[in-house]
């Protein structure tokens, strides 16, 4: 499977090899572990849900902006991936249009914002769909100990214990103490977890102090 998803790197987006920590955690995803990730900004975490996507069902990602959702789908629709998003941008037309071709099996991959999961009608209409795994971005928002703790994050867990059929839950972030880790896997109720821990440090940026 790790080879299949090898392939469709170098696919879909050029990549000859894996980062630091890639080829762990979707290792974990394809084995149907929950997992959590925590990767330093630009280590490469969508890759780590978007390579599992392309080698399962659906899969739904929980996303807290709006502008980094269409973003996300216009890159992923470039590289010839079929993806969309749903949020409160949508009207109820084009949302039902969504979820339509979602039960056509038309999307590998649909971004969410959280407040969605919140809605029991949404919530029948996921049940229609073949989840098989469901990616927490920017997974920090659900702990108070994190620094952009978001309310609607807690939804998460209720939702997916309201799924007709479990998915793998995976969870990423950039920032995450030990502290805001445990709340992370407590509040997502994540069973059995691997965590994988790649570093905070950015390679690409450096700090420097001139005088005069």
């Amino acid at each position: 499977m790790l080879q299949k998803a090898v392939t469709l790197l170098k696919k879909h987006f050029g990549y000859h090899s894996f980062k630091a920590g890639q080829e762990q955690i979707i290792g974990s995803i394809l084995q149907g572990h929950d997992t959590v990730g925590i990767m330093p900004t630009g280590g490469g975490k969508s890759i780590c849900y978007q390579i599992p996507a392309l080698l399962s069902g659906t899969t739904l990602v929980i996303s807290p902006l709006i502008s980094l959702m269409k973003d996300q789908v216009e890159a992923l629709r470039s590289l010839g991936i079929p993806a969309a998003f749903i949020n409160s941008s949508l009207d109820y037309r084009e949302l039902f249009a969504v979820l339509a071709q979602a039960r056509q099996g038309k999307f590998k991959i649909i971004y969410i914002a959280p407040e969605r999961l919140e809605s029991e009608q949404f919530t029948d209409m996921v049940n229609e769909l073949e989840i098989t795994l469901l990616a927490v971005d920017e997974a920090h928002c659900v702990s108070q100990w994190g620094h952009d703790f978001r309310p609607a994050y807690l939804a998460i867990s209720p939702f997916v214990k309201k799924l007709n059929r479990r998915p793998v839950v995976s969870a990423f972030t950039a920032t995450a103490t030990t502290e805001v880790t445990r709340d992370i896997v407590n509040q997502l109720a994540l069973d059995g977890p691997n965590v994988f821990i790649t570093g905070f440090d950015r390679a690409n940026l450096f700090f420097a102090v001139v005088n005069g």
